[in-house]
């Protein structure tokens, strides 16, 4: 999809122009409150009258063909590959769990038929109709918020980082534009002070024309949606536009500022989404998710943009939202019930978009518009754990597919998102029958005197030789949208040369795809372990995830692990005593099993993955070529972490600093009024402790840390603890 860069007529909504805040203060950590109503929408109610009219309705064509080229192959592909195994199956008599089988197989092949078409869809798109990189604007009419949520990350790293996009932007002659705010949740009482210094440090280094926010939530209710609906309903009248990060995002300032001018262009538009790459990973597990996502990912990324057209999806960041429409129509209902399915909805994101899309607003990605940039888990245990998190908040959506007013597409977003997770357990499922039905042929008598009459035994016979063609195809379907990617990296020469050359790149996609193989039964497992555990009402944490490299402990990853090596072996030998043929079939999804503890393992060795850079292995262009803007963060992030402020003490650093104590005073809310008869019992506690303790530092050790938040949320046992002496020498540092 190309940049919409001509000019609308003025509306109403077009008519509010940037317009300048109140100073930066050392003291104000936020600009001026002007809140937008963000009312709780309805899923079972909507009438297509409240659809806001289209103000630019040249723009609204709907891909008629591409969806029909994506949807009515996948349907012709899906009914082939249910006629070939009616074929398989088809010989002898059709028992219920034949029919088991073929349901399963027509259920997992429909999911990759799809996946299949999409990639053809944006495979043929970029070969003949690429667009080039847009070109920046010239002036922009509107002041953005690029906003940062944050919850228990390093401070150094993410303060890092939006420095280094403001640094961007600024070049771009454009950042008067914007304003820079961090939203932290976080619950660590020393992260959230580290944030706080780390925040000071940067308005210091970077000056008072600075436009660089901070706020810091009491209670992260609800969430990651909370923290950007809490920054909505109370400052985002001072914005039209929103661009939302993650704590591992990077952005150009091209990206951002395109991303502006789009919008300002489209005043249809409510969410234009990017097509955020993998950079900084060298764990061997990471290096094969970065180098997949690089070649793989614009083939299905731009199929998707292509069908989906103004009808896309969000993925929570690394996107540019108009503030109003958000704050309209994004307001999100807690769902009736208990979690997992009850409760806060999880994977907001989609959620978010369907209903902003329903209103009448377009949503839609432009996945070459490049310079978007995020980072992902550095092992497969890292993995499983954030997996586990999206697996409950994508199931919980088939609570909200019924959602009244949604865009067919947006269903279909809604159902891919499921499947994505119901697939493990059908293809589970579907491994589990063909093994009973192998045992079933080999082991049991057949039965000759049947209440039905027949002529010969109901034996559970296969066409072996149309079983084996089905596969090769099914196999072909799977692993098409992959070589799809190849043969475009191959043909880009800036590209290929970047990945080592030809013989390198191809090498690398095979080694990319062997080790999918090997990874993808154990995640089949862990993903149907998660499906059942949220089926059977347990609920997952929101847990900060790792980002740095780093290995797991063996005997922490063999414990992980001990069940499903367990499987692999049980059932290597049952496929041997059934059939060796058998055994020879699920040698692949075996070898993964057996093989999971070695694999994780090594998944999160550093000196693996970089072992395979030298070898020329999993490279991708932004390896050989750093983006100057993740060199500037990289390089920030090392300088600022070298002050080891990260984890220092938050008490005795609250303490020994009047100067930080004083804006961090200043940083607090206003006190809530205190309900008569209420008693806090970590205040309490908290305040017993400080009245008992001779020095600062015993309350250093006997605070716990939901105590330490009460204390550094309360201005009278701040007070308290300020007063207190230290056997310490005194840090006499007055700034930060």
């Amino acid at each position: 999809m190309d940049i919409v860069t001509s000019t609308p007529e003025t509306t109403a909504e077009d008519t509010r122009e940037a317009q300048p805040l109140e100073p930066v203060t050392a003291d104000r950590c936020m600009p001026p409150e002007r809140p937008l109503a963000m009312p709780i929408q309805r899923l079972n109610r909507f009438h297509p009258s409240e659809r806001r009219p289209r103000q630019m309705p040249e723009l609204w064509t709907m891909p008629w063909f591409s969806r029909l080229l994506v949807f009515g192959g996948g349907l012709l592909l899906t009914a082939y590959g249910a006629y070939e195994m009616f074929g398989v199956i088809n010989v002898g008599v059709i028992t219920s769990l034949k029919w088991a089988l073929l349901v399963l197989f027509l259920a997992n092949f429909s999911w990759i038929a799809i996946a299949f078409t999409s990639g053809i869809l944006g495979f043929a798109w970029l070969l003949f109709r690429k667009p080039p990189a847009p070109p920046a604007p010239g002036t922009l009419k509107h002041r953005t918020a690029v906003v940062m949520p944050i919850y228990n990350e390093a401070p150094s790293r993410v303060f890092a980082a939006l420095q280094a996009i403001y640094e961007d932007v600024e070049r771009t002659g454009l950042g008067a534009h914007f304003d820079w705010i961090f939203l932290s949740d976080s619950t660590n009482p020393d992260v959230w002070i580290a944030e706080e210094r780390a925040f000071i440090a940067m308005r210091e280094r970077l000056g008072p024309q600075a436009r660089i926010y901070y706020r810091h939530r009491p209670k992260n209710i609800a969430r990651k949606a909370g923290n950007i609906g809490d920054f909505v309903s109370r400052w985002g009248g001072n914005y039209e536009h929103m661009v939302v990060l993650d704590a591992d995002s990077l952005m150009t300032g091209h990206s951002i500022v395109c991303l502006a001018a789009a919008m300002e262009a489209d005043p249809d538009s409510g969410i234009i989404q990017t097509l955020p790459l993998i950079i900084n990973r060298n764990t061997m597990f990471a290096r094969v998710q970065q180098f997949a996502a690089r070649i793989y990912g614009p083939v299905i990324a731009c199929g998707l943009a292509i069908w989906s057209g103004r009808d896309g999806n969000y993925w929570g960041h690394n996107a540019i939202i108009r503030t109003r429409a958000f704050a309209s129509h994004a307001g999100l209902p807690d769902l009736r019930g208990k979690p997992p399915f009850g409760g806060h909805v999880l994977s907001h994101d989609f959620v978010e978009a369907a209903l902003v899309r329903r209103a009448g607003y377009a949503v839609y990605m432009l996945p070459m518009l490049g310079g978007s940039y995020e980072e992902s888990p550095p092992s497969l245990i890292d993995l499983a754990a954030r997996d586990r998190r999206w697996c409950q908040g994508n199931l919980q959506h088939m609570r909200i597919l019924p959602t009244r007013g949604l865009k067919l597409a947006t269903r279909q977003h809604f159902a891919t998102g499921i499947m994505s997770y119901l697939a493990s357990p059908f293809w589970m499922a579907q491994l589990i029958v063909g093994i009973v039905l192998v045992l079933q042929s080999a082991y049991i008598r057949p039965e000759y005197f049947t209440d039905e009459f027949r002529l010969f035994p109901a034996w559970p016979l296969f066409d072996a030789e149309r079983a084996l063609a089905l596969f090769g195809v099914t196999m072909g379907v799977l692993l098409a949208p992959k070589f799809f990617g190849l043969i475009i990296a191959l043909i880009d020469g800036p590209t290929r040369r970047a990945c080592g050359g030809g013989f390198r790149l191809t090498a690398s996609a095979l080694l990319e795809i062997l080790l999918s193989a090997l990874f993808a039964p154990i995640m089949m497992v862990i993903q149907t372990g998660s499906v059942m555990q949220i089926v059977f009402g347990r609920d997952t944490g929101w847990n900060p995830q790792r980002r740095d490299d780093g290995s797991i402990p063996f005997l922490s990853i063999v414990r992980r692990h001990r069940s499903h090596l367990a499987l692999g072996i049980v059932t290597l030998i049952a496929g041997l005593i059934i059939s060796p043929s058998l055994a020879a079939w699920m040698s692949p999804t075996i070898a993964g099993l057996i093989l999971s503890i070695p694999l994780s393992w090594a998944s999160g060795l550093l000196s693996l993955g970089l072992f395979l850079k030298r070898m020329g292995l999993l490279l991708t262009p932004e390896e050989d070529a750093p983006p100057p803007i993740a060199t500037r963060s990289n390089a920030l992030a090392a300088q600022l972490a070298s002050g080891d402020q990260d984890d220092e003490d938050a008490i005795l650093i609250i303490h020994d600093n009047p100067v930080l104590r004083q804006l961090h005073e200043n940083y607090l809310p206003p006190a809530m009024p205190h309900a008569r008869g209420i008693i806090d019992a970590d205040r309490a506690v908290a305040e017993a402790k400080l009245i008992d303790a001779e020095t600062v530092d015993e309350v250093a050790r006997w605070l716990r840390p939901r105590e330490r938040m009460v204390v550094l949320h309360d201005r009278a046992l701040l007070d308290m603890l300020a007063r207190l002496p230290s056997s310490r020498p005194r840090n006499i540092e007055t700034s930060q």
